[in-house]
């Protein structure tokens, strides 16, 4: 469970849309509170989805080659699948597709009078509901009668949030340089970020589809 919710965060958390997103939102008037409603709209998602699997289980894991345990590893399986067949996907529509225009600068505007509820809303619609899904078959093993689960839990939901935490902490310390440097950021994220997501969906993919056939099998 440790391995793959270390793999599946490090996915969240380098997810190169998200990122491009909250650099606007921090850009925006009011930029660090709204960074601040974006980054606990994030992880409100996260803990929400985690807190249903457990609701789920009752906190303890399903015994091995039992209906509910086989039934979530066909859908880590299906999901690892998924993520492998998006990438291939994702591959070929790009090499297909024009340039597009950037348009910052409107959405920049947009987000200046942006709600808190909107923001929010936006960090819902960004979440990698993918990969949050292929955690959640993950979290389905997890057993709170151990204390070590829980930091397991919280660890994930931290490490599904670096990114932006790292990038909030550092426009509230550093507000100028951060600045700069998120901009800088953003636009090498735009110039990269085809081949991240795909090569990203695609380890991922084949790691979840691996271990998912491994444990069904074994």
């Amino acid at each position: 469970m440790v391995l793959d919710l270390l793999l599946i965060g490090i996915g969240i958390t380098l997810d190169p849309l998200p990122i491009m997103a909250f650099v606007l939102v921090l850009s925006a008037h009011k930029g660090i509170w709204k960074g601040l409603v974006f980054l606990l709209a994030w992880l409100a998602s996260l803990v929400a989805v985690i807190a249903a699997v457990l609701l789920v289980t009752g906190g303890q894991p399903p015994p091995p080659r039992s209906p509910p345990s086989t039934t979530g590893l066909a859908i880590k399986l299906a999901i690892g699948v998924g993520l492998v067949l998006y990438s291939v996907h994702r591959q070929r529509r790009h090499g297909a597709e024009r340039p597009r225009k950037k348009q910052s600068s409107s959405m920049t505007s947009r987000l200046d009078h942006a709600s808190p509820w909107s923001v929010a809303g936006l960090a819902f619609f960004l979440q990698p509901w993918g990969l949050v899904a292929a955690a959640a078959t993950v979290v389905i093993e997890a057993d709170l009668s151990h204390v070590g689960t829980y930091l397991i839990l919280f660890g994930f939901c931290l490490l599904a949030s670096a990114s932006l935490l790292a990038a909030e902490l550092y426009m509230i310390f550093a507000p100028e340089a951060a600045g700069v440097r998120l901009k800088r950021l953003r636009a090498w994220l735009q110039r990269h970020q085809e081949p991240a997501i795909v090569f990203g969906c695609l380890l991922l993919g084949l790691w979840l589809t691996g271990n998912s056939i491994y444990q069904l099998t074994s």
